[in-house]
């Protein structure tokens, strides 16, 4: 039987944004493909899906750090005879500490899942959302990637500035096709984020209005891709926060930045 409903994969769905993602879009009348390395929880929010929404949900637990995961994952899919029409690259995470202080498979499994990874998924599925005609990617960047880098997760915020850059141009290539790209750049956002890092009890100095749901985040996404947007900073708080670095000199930025971060980012040398 031909597909009949929008199909949308999430990847990174066992919580936080990717989970708000999928219930959205459930909700809108998509029918999902979830994948993160957890299947339980993958499973658990499939049936939450169904019964709620009536969706057909298929779970295709993987490891985003294994350099084959998006080849084997775009097999898997054809193999179920599914057509991707709404791609959102959300897995991620962060890496606590200097740059020294991790080992190199560490850093290569962050770039891997980071950027390799959806770049890749992207690859393997515009061509198929560009023959059709109509196709969303979502690309869950961060503010990060719009500010000066700072100690300590060194690598987060080049990796959601790669994001950032390569949505742009993916936007441009794409939008004659009825293809929208678009990155999502949240600031901070309610999830587990920080519990995996280790880093919560200084995330929960932040004064409340600097705090996002992840449910309000996909919301504006999901309008941002619609519209267009091939770049968003959700919310007030942080467009302005953007706003106030682009305007200020190169060096006052990073000492800014560095400042601030001192707040709430975790580096051991």
């Amino acid at each position: 039987m031909p597909q009949r409903h929008p199909l949308s994969l999430v990847t990174g769905a066992s919580a936080g944004i990717g989970a708000a993602f999928a219930r959205a879009l459930a909700a809108r009348g998509h029918d999902l493909v979830l994948t993160a390395r957890r299947a339980d929880r993958l499973e658990s929010l499939a049936a939450e899906l169904r019964q709620q929404h009536g969706r057909d949900v298929t779970v295709l637990p993987v490891d985003l750090a294994a350099p084959t995961a998006p080849r084997v994952l775009c097999e898997e899919l054809g193999r179920h005879g599914l057509a991707v029409d709404w791609l959102v690259n959300n897995a991620g995470y962060g890496v606590p500490g200097s740059f020294v202080a991790n080992g190199w498979q560490t850093h290569a499994d962050f770039l891997q899942v980071l950027l390799a990874a959806p770049t890749e998924l992207a690859w393997r599925l515009l061509p198929g959302m560009r023959e059709r005609g109509h196709g969303r990617i979502v690309n869950v960047a961060s503010l990060a990637g719009h500010v000066p880098g700072t100690a300590g997760h060194t690598l987060y915020a080049a990796s959601k500035a790669y994001m950032i850059r390569f949505s742009e141009s993916l936007a441009l290539e794409s939008r004659e096709c009825g293809v929208h790209v678009c990155a999502l750049c949240p600031g901070f956002t309610r999830s587990e984020f920080h519990d995996v890092t280790g880093t919560r009890a200084l995330m929960d100095k932040l004064p409340g209005f600097m705090w996002q749901s992840a449910e309000d985040v996909v919301e504006q996404g999901i309008a941002a891709v619609e519209r267009g947007d091939a770049v968003y900073v959700t919310g007030r708080v942080n467009r302005t926060i953007k706003s106030v670095f682009k305007l200020l000199p190169d060096r006052l930025a990073r000492r800014l930045s560095g400042r601030q971060a001192r707040r709430y980012r975790q580096f051991d040398e």
